[in-house]
């Protein structure tokens, strides 16, 4: 048995990979910023065969004592954390506008970021567990569709490559996850394709890829090509690509 945090409990891919975390019958702290949210899914995982469960409240746009969550959350250890939390504004919405997008970059960068600062010492000190993070294919180049998403996204990835490199010598395992289109609410506006993934596809290929060494996992798998190629186009064609 494993003791499991989830920060973004509630969202689509999370809830996904608390099932099936809560199948192998782990404990699982989950913290979101909706507690009613969080009393349904943590009824609904103890049904499932998780040992325990336990409720963290946590908002990645308000909440900034991020050592003192920490430190409610750690309680007595984690063997895996994982970060799940996030949003996706329409481009056109936030692009213009400066309060906007810093909401965004807290949200989905800052905070993420700072949970890690609060969470990396604790994993150090253990010399044993895994750090997961979901970060996006929109990261690995700016597009015009959604660089200030890809930003916020871009620099997690970043951060995430330091950390690993930080933590690895203690055994340490860091993974980013970087799924292409997922079907989830926060996508329902996309027109969905052959390309898109289910929650529960992101969640079985997070699994697999904690118990390997860590690194940055593209999921589904054929993402690391895709992105690849876009990552190879050159500049001067690039910007007359309306993608």
């Amino acid at each position: 048995m494993k003791r499991i945090l989830i920060v973004g409990a509630t969202s689509a891919i999370a809830i996904a990979t608390a099932r099936l975390l809560a199948q192998r019958g782990d404990h699982l702290v989950l913290a979101g910023r909706n507690m009613q949210r969080l009393q349904t899914l943590s009824q609904d995982l103890r049904v499932r065969g998780a040992a325990g469960t336990e409720i963290v409240v946590f908002d990645a746009l308000t909440d900034k004592d991020y050592q003192s969550f920490a430190k409610q959350a750690w309680g007595e250890g984690l063997d895996m954390l994982l970060i799940a939390h996030g949003t996706m504004p329409e481009q056109t919405s936030v692009q213009d506008d400066p309060q906007a997008i810093g909401r965004e970059m807290q949200v989905n960068a800052v905070s993420v970021m700072a949970l890690l600062a609060a969470f990396a010492s604790r994993f150090e000190a253990r010399s044993q567990g895994s750090i997961v993070v979901i970060s996006s294919v929109a990261g690995d180049r700016g597009r015009q569709s959604n660089y200030v998403y890809g930003a916020a996204k871009s620099a997690v990835s970043t951060y995430m490559q330091g950390l690993r490199n930080r933590l690895a010598r203690h055994g340490i395992t860091v993974v980013t996850v970087k799924p292409g289109f997922v079907d989830t609410p926060m996508t329902a506006q996309f027109k969905k394709g052959l390309l898109w993934a289910q929650p529960e596809t992101i969640a079985r290929g997070i699994l697999r890829a904690t118990e390997k060494a860590g690194g940055d996992v593209y999921l589904p798998w054929f993402w690391r090509y895709i992105m690849l190629l876009i990552k190879l186009i050159p500049e001067r064609f690039f910007i007359k690509l309306k993608l």
